[in-house]
């Protein structure tokens, strides 16, 4: 643990490049989770930090893990006008329960008035909705950090199953490191994370939703579906646009 911190921060100024995306996977390749975490937020390895969070099935895990390391890293969650009431309310249990800095971003009114002022572009172009209501407003916020932090995991889809810890966001021209640190996680790890740590969760988790996104396009999963084929049922659609389906990992 001590030789991981003593590492030196990677000198690319603000952003990042492939080469360091990849130095940073080889780095800490076979160290457990924390360690790595531990090492590159108290070494300042990356930069100004926020972690973007849907407070969804699985989000206490990470949240719960980057704020016994620091709690004050913002975490950004897209309120879109759309969540099922269970996450919002689970949003405030897990801010007060782990002292969360909560930053909560919304769409642009006046891009609502113009492109959804019905509310109902969810129903016939979930594209151009995710786009209002959460792409725009994401990219926006990040814009000043040099990093963020996912709660994706391999076995959610098989568009996730080969996504490394450490990738530069394809959305961010210049160079924004995107880190998954549970990408390796198992279903089990996560389970027992929750046990181990007694952290609530989601309400709606036993209802059936392992995947949790906005209300109108989000059923229960059926049993032997996968995880997150909940979510956009009947599109042609994986992600919201925040994660490219076709992001190659490097590793």
């Amino acid at each position: 643990m001590n030789e991981i911190r003593a590492i030196d921060r990677i000198d690319t100024g603000p952003r990042f490049s492939e080469h360091d995306a990849v130095r940073l996977n080889r780095m800490f390749r076979g160290t457990e989770t924390e360690d790595w975490l531990r090492a590159v937020i108290e070494g300042s390895l990356v930069g100004d930090m926020a972690i973007v969070s849907s407070f969804g099935a699985e989000s206490a895990v990470l949240l719960h893990l980057l704020s016994e390391i620091d709690p004050n890293i913002p975490v950004l969650f897209l309120e879109t006008g759309k969540h099922f009431p269970e996450t919002l309310a689970y949003r405030d249990e897990l801010a007060e329960r782990l002292g969360l800095n909560i930053v909560n971003l919304y769409p642009e009114i006046a891009d609502l008035q113009a492109r959804d002022e019905s509310g109902l572009r969810w129903s016939y172009d979930p594209d151009g909705c995710c786009e209002l209501r959460k792409v725009k407003p994401l990219e926006k916020a990040l814009a000043r950090f040099d990093a963020s932090f996912t709660g994706r995991k391999a076995f959610q889809s098989s568009t996730r199953a080969n996504l490394p810890r450490f990738e530069i966001d394809t959305s961010d021209a210049q160079g924004r490191l995107k880190i998954n640190p549970l990408i390796d996680w198992s279903a089990d790890d996560i389970a027992a994370y929750f046990s181990a740590h007694d952290l609530p969760r989601h309400p709606l988790v036993e209802q059936g939703f392992p995947s949790i996104g906005c209300s109108p396009c989000t059923r229960p999963v059926a049993e032997g579906e996968d995880p997150r084929a909940g979510r956009w049922a009947g599109w042609d659609k994986v992600e919201c646009g925040i994660h490219k389906p076709g992001e190659e990992p490097f590793l």
